[in-house]
């Protein structure tokens, strides 16, 4: 329901996140029951996903991506922020892509899996969340990505299974 993480105070209503101040991944398992009830979103890979999109951001911090993200953003803009923001989850799903690949390659996967997460990236867009939650969609305070942009990320890290596929600041989104 709750926690205190290295990053501050959290509740369930933030659902599962990454913590680079501990290098943590915070999950309440209440939220996979929301993925698949709200969210339509039902699954073991589903689940795993949204679990390896926030191992990602452990990935980026490794990498030093998301400190350089953190430094920047104090100078920037809200709109600026966001639009920043948008790039680092994208890149968190195309890692959590070559994850996938890799399970497949394992010979993890199952029929219908695939299908799973690319639904699971599909009903938590910005766009989808915010027409579900307001009716309308506010593209300038998205945060994680529309759908297709969130499919899409996810879809060209399974594909290619490699990290320069997932160069998200170069070019568009």
């Amino acid at each position: 329901g709750q926690t205190q993480s290295g990053c501050g105070f959290a509740s369930a209503a933030t659902g599962p996140f990454y913590c680079p101040q501990d290098r943590k991944v915070y999950l309440d398992t209440a939220f996979f029951n929301e993925l698949s009830r709200k969210f339509g979103a039902s699954g073991d890979f589903a689940e795993a996903y949204v679990v390896s999109h926030e191992v990602g951001h452990h990935v980026q911090n490794l990498l030093g991506i998301l400190p350089k993200f953190n430094e920047a953003r104090q100078r920037m803009s809200e709109a600026d922020a966001n639009k920043m923001s948008v790039r680092v989850e994208l890149q968190a799903d195309c890692f959590a892509g070559i994850w996938g690949k890799f399970t497949q390659q394992k010979g993890i996967l199952e029929a219908g899996d695939l299908e799973e997460a690319l639904n699971a990236a599909q009903q938590i867009g910005d766009d989808t969340l915010q027409k579900r939650s307001q009716g309308y969609v506010v593209p300038e305070s998205f945060n994680h990505g529309t759908s297709a942009q969130r499919v899409k990320w996810f879809k060209r890290g399974f594909d290619t299974g490699q990290m320069q596929a997932c160069d998200t600041f170069s070019g568009p989104v």
